[in-house]
């Protein structure tokens, strides 16, 4: 889940919030934000000038890198697309 806020300034900003319940251990939790922030910054210039808060959910613990990694890709793209409408 994403959650998207103006933020007044000329580039977009990335938050986290990957919770034990989400991803369950150390391991996985930081796998998880390792592949968010990758994604995030090879997108950086796609993305409107927005603050966005990626809050993982349960099922991205289990999910392999892949799976993450498409996923991510298709919400900034709905994030872009809607950003462009209003």
């Amino acid at each position: 889940m994403v959650i998207a806020r103006p933020n007044g300034l000329q580039y977009p900003r990335l938050g986290l919030a990957v919770g034990v319940k989400a991803a369950g251990n150390a391991v996985n939790r930081n796998r998880i934000k390792r592949l968010v922030r990758e994604s995030f910054r090879s997108r950086q210039l796609d993305l409107p000038a927005v603050d966005l808060v990626v809050n993982a959910r349960p099922a991205a613990g289990k999910a392999p890198n892949s799976e993450i990694a498409e996923s991510v890709a298709v919400l900034w793209n709905r994030i872009a697309q809607r950003c462009a409408r209003s």
